[in-house]
């Protein structure tokens, strides 16, 4: 999409992040199961990531409600796709690492949901 004659400015995906009751506790699950470092931490926020690359984020907010999915009574607020070689494999490693499987599966043939240390939805796949 043009806005005229005008040139966009560069624009890249920095990271994403989540909002959470405790960043060092959901930072250490995510940069565990990703094998991501701390590139920044304060007592409020952690980012992960490696330089050159986009990076997760997790921020600390007072009033922080779990995700309750899928019981719509507190919509999840975003998820995360992770590419897998193995759903089994990796689903285990996860759940020790301290993710949750929810009973609710979709296509667990094809994805699987699983729920991270904050509440967070996320799904793991051999499709991506």
């Amino acid at each position: 999409m043009s806005t005229g004659n005008t040139i966009a400015p560069a624009i890249r995906y920095g990271a994403v992040t989540f909002d959470c009751s405790d960043p060092a506790e959901l930072a250490r699950f995510y940069g565990e199961a990703l094998g991501l470092p701390v590139a920044y931490s304060s007592d409020d926020f952690i980012m992960l990531g490696k330089e050159g690359s986009a990076g997760l984020g997790f921020n600390r907010l007072a009033d922080y409600r779990r995700p309750t999915w899928p019981d719509p009574s507190q919509e999840k607020q975003a998820h995360i796709e992770l590419g897998v070689d193995d759903l089994e494999a990796a689903r285990s490693h996860l759940l020790a690492l301290g993710a949750v499987e929810p009973p609710t599966q979709p296509q667990p043939d094809r994805w699987r949901v699983l729920l991270d240390p904050a509440g967070h939805p996320f799904c793991i796949t051999t499709l991506v």
